[in-house]
């Protein structure tokens, strides 16, 4: 099924306006998206090109890239986000939980949302067997935290036209992949319907500072430029604001004070919530029973 075939044309003026408690206006949804690179495929994605522009296999430059992040820049945000006591989603390969224990565990216990994402890091068109890896992230997610995710990203928002079906199968409630809305948003299955969570690929750190090539003060000047639009109108009608950052991105020396300088900013306003997707999920579906 094709998108336009799942998901009804809606536009916001037309539907009645979801209302947050407490009289907030804005929700706050951090992502941290923590990733297995198999060293012995090609890299996800390249800091440093090939000297003679022709990938190599082993990608030791571009492996130790990502490496840097979870042995330390994971632990920069997340001192940040235990100080602010924020508790983000985990947008995690599964694999992550068997390969980086010690940053699956310190997830765990901090209380974070697990959601899957995919068992290790490549798009998903390049799965032999999709069903069966979605079934086994799901598995292992379940056996590490004692809980099945609700929630699912593909690496690099990527999708068949048959994923969704197979996500619901597997007991998955809500989806970052469809970037099409300020809020949560419902598209069809044949297993049910699965919510349409509103992920940012352009408050995203891969998508400025690796994709664009923006500097990284860049980042804090958008993330509070899009704030300021959606607060002013989160007046009249409740906004969802998804943050994503990844540890060798933002987790490294030269950016780490950007992601700091936003977070604190935010949660210093009295009317801004930060969720995590699981508990966006249950307060929208409850918004719609009123």
């Amino acid at each position: 099924m094709i998108p336009a075939k799942r998901l009804r044309y809606s536009a916001i003026v037309d539907r009645p306006p979801l209302v947050l408690p407490e009289k907030a206006r804005v929700v706050i949804w951090p992502v941290v998206n923590v990733e297995v690179w198999d060293i012995s495929r090609p890299m996800p994605r390249q800091a440093l090109p090939p000297p003679t522009g022709i990938p190599h296999q082993p990608d030791v430059p571009n492996w130790g890239w990502h490496e840097y992040g979870m042995r330390v820049g994971f632990w920069r945000q997340k001192a940040l986000l235990d100080e602010l006591k924020i508790v983000p989603s985990l947008s995690i390969n599964a694999r992550v939980c068997l390969d980086y224990p010690r940053v699956a565990r310190a997830a765990r216990d901090a209380g974070w949302e697990f959601m899957g994402h995919s068992y290790d890091q490549r798009p998903v068109h390049t799965e032999p067997d999709q069903a069966g890896m979605i079934r086994q992230s799901v598995k292992v997610i379940r056996e590490f935290t004692g809980k099945r995710p609700v929630g699912w990203m593909g690496p690099g928002l990527t999708e068949t036209l048959d994923t969704p079906e197979l996500l619901a199968g597997a007991g998955i409630r809500y989806i970052a992949d469809w970037v099409i809305d300020d809020e949560p948003c419902t598209i069809r299955t044949r297993g049910g319907n699965l919510v349409t969570m509103p992920y940012s690929m352009e408050l995203n750190d891969i998508a400025m500072m690796v994709v664009q090539h923006h500097p990284a003060r860049e980042w804090e000047t958008r993330c509070m430029d899009y704030f300021d639009r959606v607060y002013r109108e989160g007046r009249q009608r409740a906004k969802v604001m998804a943050i994503a950052v990844h540890p060798y991105i933002t987790g490294v020396p030269h950016r780490i004070k950007y992601l700091e300088n936003v977070f604190r900013r935010l949660r210093k306003r009295k009317d801004v919530l930060f969720w995590t997707g699981e508990r966006i999920l249950d307060w929208y579906l409850g918004s719609r029973k009123r």
